[in-house]
């Protein structure tokens, strides 16, 4: 039976990472890589078809353009799973979870529309893809959900997106309870800050890079490591791991005050 890879926001950062290196990582005969942009998404397939002919492997790339937020997105997904069965039987052998974004600035000043996009994106999406996935998910596959620091404490100046990511890393968790008795592993990845397009995009680009942005290759590595080992949740850097931890001890309402107060982020 055919083993696919799915990767969502496989066009660009830790989506690029996360395709390089599950090549090496997971057995599977096709790799799927969704997202908007197809000229970005032929790019990561090229440079991954000759990591694939220089290691002998048989794996097929494919590029498969669409915009995931939503119903649509959901749907979207559901459609191609629908269709790809009526081909051929097959399970998925990994599902990474890697498409969302974020916004920059006060909820008052940020655009509603780029705000419920994210809540669309981030929370809709990752859920209903992750249902519509289930039937396909077998003894020993993995699902990765990608989550972030900013899940273990509401942040000002980030509030819609800290909120997603907090939905996702408590839906993670809760999923990965139940389908462990099923032998299928989730992964619940909180990274802080990584250098990939996010600060560009959130704060539409009055800020190019990421602030102390992390290797995104390091990142994802290490999260594949924290599978290895069997641990449910991938925090890489030691000052990550600190503010993991102190979030249990410090007041939920201060720390969205101080962040208000004194991490202040730009936005066009």
């Amino acid at each position: 039976m055919k083993k696919i890879c799915i990767i969502t926001g496989g066009s660009s950062g830790m989506g690029v990472c996360f395709a390089q290196q599950l090549l090496h990582f997971r057995e599977f005969d096709e790799m799927w890589l969704i997202a908007r942009r197809i000229e970005k998404l032929q790019k990561v397939s090229d440079k991954l078809n000759e990591s694939i002919k220089i290691n002998n492997s048989s794996v097929k790339i494919r590029c498969i353009q669409g915009d995931l937020s939503g119903k649509d997105g959901v749907e979207f997904v559901k459609n191609l799973l629908k269709e790809e069965k009526l081909h051929q039987d097959f399970i998925i052998d990994t599902l990474v979870n890697n498409a969302g974004y974020g916004t920059y600035g006060t909820f008052e000043n940020t655009s509603l529309e780029r705000q419920l996009g994210m809540v669309d994106l981030n929370v809709y999406s990752l859920t209903g893809i992750c249902y519509e996935a289930l039937p396909f998910l077998t003894k020993g596959s993995l699902v990765i959900n990608v989550a972030s620091l900013a899940s273990f404490a509401p942040l000002g100046n980030f509030a819609v997106y800290g909120a997603t990511k907090a939905y996702v890393y408590s839906f993670s968790l809760a999923l990965a309870a139940e389908l462990e008795p099923k032998g299928i592993f989730v992964e619940t990845l909180c990274p802080g800050p990584v250098d990939t397009e996010f600060a560009n995009v959130a704060s539409l680009g009055a800020r190019k890079v990421v602030k102390d942005g992390k290797s995104p290759d390091k990142v994802v590595a290490h999260c594949l490591k924290s599978i290895s080992r069997r641990k449910y949740i991938s925090i890489m850097a030691l000052k990550w791991k600190f503010k993991a931890f102190m979030s249990r001890f410090i007041s939920k309402i201060w720390f969205a005050r101080y962040t208000f107060k004194h991490e202040k982020r730009p936005s066009n």
